[in-house]
């Protein structure tokens, strides 16, 4: 079903390709969202921050349907409402997720990897017999270039590094070709060096793609840069430049000064 998104939002005109208002989630008497609000623009680049309980896992599974909000509003683009979207549906509108924990098919390649990403609702051995039309090939092979493994293309997933999987996991979801990408913590486990890399891959995919970083290393968050949205207790209590965010009183004393 598609719907109009609320009055108060944003103009779409502008470029605000999620809209997120006055969401409410409880759990068994618990509050886990507490009317959050939350624009993003299309291309933006936003890092999301918060203690443990602030909401952040909970805001990504209203956005991808695995959580109805009880109250709110979500939309995607102006017309979408994924509140009334399965996740099937919301992942074919164009969102794609990423959770912290890389889930690759270890004993297949990359190459055969990002094939299964680009195939969808196909069957694993279905997808893996049907020949990649040209357009896919070329596909393949800019994402392979894009997260740097074109040289470990026929190498089996199971042999690459921690690092190597999660980029293998987000080239998985790049040839869809998403319009938002949900990032959950994607360096945790990194090596510095993976770590600056993965810096370099998720800047280099703004812009094409809105990305949602959610994070705990202010290090890897300076390095993106962009907006930063701090959650508390289920709401937004501060957004802005990381700068601002590591100065203001009310971020230090919930999140920061711990």
């Amino acid at each position: 079903m598609r719907t109009r998104a609320p009055a108060s939002a944003p103009d779409v005109s502008h470029g605000v390709v999620l809209y997120l208002e006055d969401l409410t989630v409880s759990f068994d008497g618990f509050r886990a969202l507490r009317g959050l609000t939350l624009y993003l623009r299309d291309g933006e680049l936003r890092c999301v921050i918060g203690p443990n309980g602030a909401g952040k896992t909970t805001m990504m599974d209203v956005i991808t349907g695995r959580t109805r909000p009880d109250s709110g509003h979500a939309f995607f683009g102006q017309t979408l409402d994924l509140t009334r979207l399965s996740e099937a549906e919301i992942a074919r509108a164009g969102i794609g997720r990423k959770f912290q924990k890389p889930t690759v098919f270890e004993r297949l390649t990359v190459r055969e990897n990002l094939e299964l990403g680009l195939a969808r609702d196909r069957r694993v051995r279905a997808a893996l017999l049907a020949a990649p039309s040209a357009e896919d090939e070329a596909r393949l092979e800019e994402t392979l270039r894009l997260v740097r493994l074109a040289e470990r293309a026929d190498s089996e997933a199971g042999s690459l590094s921690h690092g190597e999987k999660q980029w293998l996991e987000i080239g998985m979801l790049l040839v869809q070709e998403p319009k938002l990408l949900l990032l959950d913590e994607p360096v945790a486990g990194m090596t510095d060096e993976e770590t600056e890399r993965t810096a370099e891959l998720i800047r280099s995919l703004a812009g094409r793609h809105s990305v949602v970083v959610v994070e705990h290393d202010m290090d890897f968050i300076a390095r993106l840069g962009g907006l930063v949205t701090v959650l508390h207790e289920g709401a937004v209590l501060a957004e802005g430049p990381l700068a601002a965010m590591q100065a203001d009183p009310r971020v230090i004393e919930v999140y920061l000064g711990r």
